[in-house]
């Protein structure tokens, strides 16, 4: 099976509450909200990989330094395997805005349990609940 790899972020702003992001129509789990990111490229590093996502997709510049890695979620779907690590970011340059995504939402971290989110991310919501509290 196929092994994909995806670099993932959860934004935290000043009031500790995480940026998830809703899947445009037309996606695969179109409706679902996710954590923003995107698929590694060949050759690409994970860490490059999600600052040039969240450019694109929520038009942010993220330096490297302020990605601290969390945790990652390991989730077979039907065609492929899916790893994803998950940085925390709290540091970043712009406003974020929905370039790719349907809607935006800041949420305290146990709040993450009452959205629909991918089966891949919801194995990231608990230790964002020990970092960040509930």
């Amino acid at each position: 099976m196929k092994i994909t790899l995806v670099a993932a972020c959860a934004l935290v702003d000043a009031d500790n509450r995480v940026l998830v992001a809703q899947r445009p129509e037309g996606k695969a789990l179109a409706g679902l909200w996710e954590f923003p990111g995107g698929k590694v490229e060949p050759g690409e590093r994970p860490e490059a990989c999600l600052i040039r996502e969240l450019h694109e997709e929520l038009g942010i510049t993220v330096k490297e330094a302020c990605l601290a890695p969390l945790t990652f979620a390991s989730h077979g779907y039907e065609t492929f395997h899916l790893l994803m690590p998950l940085w925390i970011c709290r540091r970043w340059e712009g406003q974020v805005i929905a370039r790719e995504h349907k809607a935006l939402k800041w949420l305290r971290a146990g709040k993450l349990r009452d959205i629909p989110m991918p089966p891949a991310d919801e194995p990231l919501i608990p230790p964002l609940i020990d970092l960040l509290g509930p």
